[in-house]
């Protein structure tokens, strides 16, 4: 009496397993995530300045302001005389950069005017040293 084991037919080789085992790859593949986030070091999403400390002292006086305003047609004003070109406003800045102390700018734009016209002015604000620019009026923008 014989006893057969295996599948039915008796000269048949035992089917070969092709599949294979994941559970230690996965096992391996979790053990080296973790240990990538663990050297990673952490990310600050931060900026650090040099803040002042403490307070500052009140200005002696009040600081000198010049009013820039740029038309819908380009045309320039500096506190309120119109200015004929461009070198003539670039000859304003250099002197009011040349000053001991440096007045406030306020540019104010026409809610009209082209954007290269206002660029213009702050590029050559900047580029001829004045450091006290703002920009006001920015209420018409709004709607």
């Amino acid at each position: 009496m014989g006893m057969s084991v295996g599948p039915g037919g008796g000269s048949k080789e035992a089917e070969v397993m092709v599949e294979i085992n994941t559970t230690p790859l996965i096992d391996v593949m979790l053990v080296l995530l973790i240990m990538l986030i663990i050297t990673i070091p952490i990310q600050l999403h931060s900026v650090n300045l040099n803040m002042p400390v403490g307070t500052p002292p009140p200005p002696t006086e009040p600081p000198q302001v010049v009013t820039i305003d740029v038309d819908f047609d380009g045309t320039i004003y500096w506190n309120g005389d119109m200015i004929a070109n461009k070198p003539a406003l670039e000859a304003r800045m250099i002197e009011a950069s040349g000053r001991a102390v440096q007045p406030e700018i306020h540019l104010r734009p026409n809610k009209l005017a082209e954007y290269k016209d206002v660029a213009s002015v702050m590029a050559s604000a900047q580029r001829l040293g004045l450091v006290k620019l703002g920009l006001v009026g920015n209420e018409q923008f709004v709607k």
